[in-house]
């Protein structure tokens, strides 16, 4: 019937490139982070234009969408964050892999001339 009592938001917080944090956070009903001391008002009232409930009626879903859009992003970080960790290491490993057959090849064709030069030799020793 759409209620809950409690809402909590999972996402992965980034921290660097290779570390990405599972974390909760309750938004509903709010957690007020911090300790901050009562304010002592000596008995003076405030009066709010427009009314407490309208403030909190527009600032309410405002902070919901500003919690749900920052948990967004910190995903979409840490997924770059991995997408950009996995390019560099294939990068680097086709690097590898060219150096290792390029040595590979050179190893070939210089064995494959000094075959082709000893034929020759012995085939001038020959006549």
């Amino acid at each position: 019937d759409g209620q809950a009592d409690v809402v909590t938001l999972f996402y992965s917080q980034f921290k660097s490139v290779i570390q990405q944090v599972p974390t909760g956070k309750q938004l509903i009903p709010a957690v007020v982070e911090g300790d901050a001391a009562p304010i002592d008002l000596n008995g003076a009232v405030y009066e709010y234009e427009p009314s407490e409930e309208e403030i909190l009626e527009t600032l309410l879903p405002r902070n919901l969408t500003t919690q749900i859009l920052a948990a967004l992003y910190e995903n979409q970080a840490g997924f770059f964050g991995s997408q950009m960790a996995a390019m560099d290491n294939a990068t680097r490993n086709a690097g590898d892999l060219i150096n290792a057959l390029t040595l590979q090849y050179n190893r070939k064709r210089q064995a494959q001339i000094t075959t082709e030069l000893i034929e020759i030799i012995a085939g001038a020793e020959a006549l």
